[in-house]
């Protein structure tokens, strides 16, 4: 048993007796009422679900199993000569709720190069459908084509205890992980470079691996990978990718299934996919004003697009009433590695003069940016300009977290979901 597995089966025993403690002795406890608004409008801060890796909190940001974004990049361990956090230092912490060290980190990314072959049967299924199938469609149907291999379905079906469903969705769950960045990699250069393909390097973490595969050389991009994939990874059970995925495994479905589901629910404009509806926007905004446009010129432009019913992509956010964190993070390493992109200015540009904007409307909640507003402009300055794969990043960084928190659903035994659900003539009813 690996020492991260041996960690993890440490720490179920006491949680599962800290979970019943609470279900027994405070069962009956109200944590939530539910407006009528809230029914209509999505379940929106319904607190009716759990998620131990990471919390939201609307002016403080998100926290990865308590630490935030900063304390991230100072403590968790980083690559040789590297000075942003690597991702399977994300993923031992969102397990086991620990800070991991430098061998826990080395030990994760020798079995993820172990495990992380594509089968010929994959390739072949990809092979079979046209090269200009989106890439969240090839993603999805590639994660789901890995399922004929489920460990956890095949000792399901042979029989198992419910104390024991853990073990097998851990073993799919380090399986998928370590495989998504070569099949992502591989619908890349093959919808976007001419099926030519990068082995991987057995010298490289999971992060810098990906970038390599994909087909850029730049160091720093490395760097913009393994920070990307970290600040990506988690935020909170509630939104569609990671509720998705959860409210699947409810059904005791394995990891294959439901990361499948949740990377169709990150396609959504809504939610993942939005990071190219971005970019496209300033890029927009960039060919409609001629170059790099004044701050009076972008007052303008978004002001036009305000007054025409159209929404300013990128700013405003479901729970956060800040600038997004991961947003900061981005434009932090922007400052450092490429101050001078004017894609990058314009950016920075909106940072100034939308917030205010927004605040004079009068119509959003929150007029600061999100993670969205800033990702796209980061990865094109390093030649990756095909928009519609950018949100296959956000789906490879995301599967880190909903898969951390689906081996914890399944090692506490939690329910399947089953919420009820009323007509619009019984809440009328309940009007008086």
């Amino acid at each position: 048993m690996s020492s991260l597995k041996e960690k993890l089966a440490s720490k179920l025993g006491p949680m599962r007796e800290k979970v019943g403690s609470i279900v027994k002795g405070h069962g009956d406890l109200k944590i939530s009422d539910v407006s009528i608004a809230q029914a209509y409008g999505g379940m929106r801060g319904v607190k009716c679900m759990v998620w131990e890796t990471s919390a939201l909190d609307p002016m403080e940001g998100i926290r990865f199993r308590g630490f935030t974004i900063p304390e991230l990049q100072e403590k968790l361990p980083k690559a040789p000569g590297g000075e942003e956090p690597i991702p399977e230092g994300i993923f031992y912490l969102l397990l086991t709720g620990d800070l991991p060290t430098e061998d826990d980190v080395k030990e994760i990314t020798a079995e993820w190069q172990k495990r992380g072959a594509l089968p010929k049967y994959l390739i072949d299924v990809l092979k079979a459908i046209p090269k200009d199938t989106h890439p969240m469609t090839q993603f999805s149907l590639g994660i789901l084509t890995l399922q004929k291999d489920s460990i956890y379905a095949q000792k399901y079906r042979e029989g198992m205890s419910k104390m024991e469903y853990w073990d097998p969705m851990y073993e799919d769950v380090m399986n998928l992980l370590a495989k998504l960045p070569a099949l992502a990699s591989y619908i890349y250069r093959r919808s976007y470079k001419k099926d030519k393909h990068i082995p991987a390097d057995p010298k490289l973490d999971w992060g810098g691996n990906f970038a390599k595969m994909i087909g850029v050389e730049d160091e720093t991009f490395k760097e913009l990978m393994r920070l990307y994939l970290v600040i990506h990874s988690d935020h909170e059970g509630g939104n569609v990718s990671a509720h998705t995925t959860h409210l699947v495994g409810s059904a005791l479905s394995d990891a294959y299934y439901c990361l499948s589901a949740g990377m169709n629910g990150l396609a959504g404009p809504l939610h993942g996919l939005a990071n190219q509806e971005v970019l496209r926007w300033v890029m927009d905004v960039m060919e409609k004003l001629g170059g790099v446009p004044t701050k009076e010129q972008l007052k303008d432009f978004c002001w036009e697009t305000l007054n025409s019913g159209q929404v300013i992509p990128g700013y405003g956010h479901a729970v956060l009433r800040k600038t997004d964190p991961r947003y900061t993070a981005q434009r932090e390493f922007a400052l450092k590695h490429m101050p001078d992109d004017e894609i990058f200015q314009v950016v920075s540009a909106l940072y100034e003069v939308v917030p205010p904007i927004l605040e004079e409307q009068g119509k959003a909640k929150n007029p600061w940016p999100n993670v969205d507003a800033h990702s796209g402009c980061l990865l094109y300055h390093y030649g990756v300009k095909e928009y519609d794969f950018y949100t296959v990043f956000f789906g490879a960084s995301r599967a880190i977290g909903v898969l951390s928190q689906l081996i914890w659903s399944r090692a506490l035994g939690l329910s399947i979901e089953r919420p009820k659900s009323v007509t619009t003539e019984w809440i009328a009813g309940q009007i008086k």
